[in-house]
């Protein structure tokens, strides 16, 4: 969880602002490119810094624990494809209208989409679920473009200076924001639950490890799992339903899948079948998945004290 501003020390604070002028720096130059270029070219340069910095460590990790069947080769193809993917996601956060065009024409495919439809029309409250996979931003503006009323639960950037920048970019997206956090304002928590009472689609990234989590499964290893909103679908009778926003191979273009509806159970039960949807979406698009993210953290740490999950939540 991003720290408070208050524990933030000088060294820090410092080093915040200098990698979110370089952050600017790479993108206001990536901007001048045609957009076609645009893309594959901040992918290809994302793809190298990961190396540099070592990120590619931790994708071998996840690799190894995940799927130790895997070839080395394809190991080395994923260590550079999956920066790949995700340095083409921040250019694309960034490229406004461009970006924004595609995402609209994108067709939205899949089994879940009649039911979809159906909740909107019905004014019944909608949690899609994803995941850091492709572009989940390019969910967000076609269902816009489709006249739902979206709202989006997100996770604040560690560095306060890109996170502003950050947020300002969904925001022109359109639709609500609500920040996720128990040091988040509660009256945005609140403004969230009235959204989706009301009959608004709330959109949500779930496959990041959470402390106090459920213990629940992914690729076979032990990933600690928010129960929330499972939770909030069974208090409220929403439609629970994953959605992707799916890469396609010329790299710049999308394919938004809604999967079918998760049918009502008990929270463990929902989340895993969410886990599992996940899983196999991943396995046929093994690149598109954030591979960098800590999934698999042991909850609590290893030679943690009977206090450890009160301190891990600073």
């Amino acid at each position: 969880m991003p720290l408070e501003p208050s524990q933030i020390g000088p060294a820090r604070r410092a080093g915040y602002v200098l990698s979110n002028l370089a952050i600017r720096a790479a993108i206001g130059g990536f901007r001048l490119l045609p957009y076609e270029r645009r893309i594959p070219a901040m992918g290809a340069t994302a793809s190298r810094l990961a190396r540099l910095a070592g990120f590619d460590r931790r994708v071998r990790a996840n690799l190894a624990l995940a799927c130790p069947e895997l070839s080395q080769a394809e190991v080395a193809r994923l260590c550079r494809l999956v920066p790949d993917n995700a340095g083409r996601y921040m250019m694309e956060l960034f490229s406004g209208a461009e970006f924004e065009a595609r995402a609209r024409r994108a067709p939205l495919t899949g089994p879940g989409f009649a039911a979809l439809e159906a909740a909107r029309e019905a004014n019944r409250p909608i949690i899609a679920v994803s995941g850091h996979f492709g572009n989940y931003d390019a969910i967000r503006v076609n269902l816009l473009a489709r006249g739902c009323d979206f709202g989006a639960l997100y996770r604040p950037m560690a560095n306060p200076r890109f996170n502003a920048d950050y947020v300002a970019a969904m925001q022109a997206r359109g639709g609500k924001l609500f920040a996720q956090g128990k040091r988040r304002d509660k009256r945005a928590m609140a403004a969230m639950v009235r959204h989706l009472r009301g009959g608004g689609l709330l959109a949500v990234v779930a496959d990041l490890h959470v402390n106090h989590g459920a213990p629940l499964r992914f690729f076979g290893q032990t990933a600690h799992t928010s129960l929330v909103m499972a939770e909030l679908a069974l208090k409220y009778d929403a439609l629970m339903v994953p959605v992707y926003g799916v890469r396609q191979p010329d790299g710049l273009n999308f394919e938004v899948e809604v999967h079918a509806p998760i049918p009502p159970s008990d929270p463990e039960t929902m989340m895993q079948q969410l886990n599992d949807d996940l899983e196999v979406m991943v396995r046929r698009h093994m690149e598109q998945w954030f591979w960098i993210h800590r999934r698999w953290k042991a909850w609590p740490p290893p030679g943690a004290g009977i206090d450890a999950e009160a301190d891990a939540e600073a």
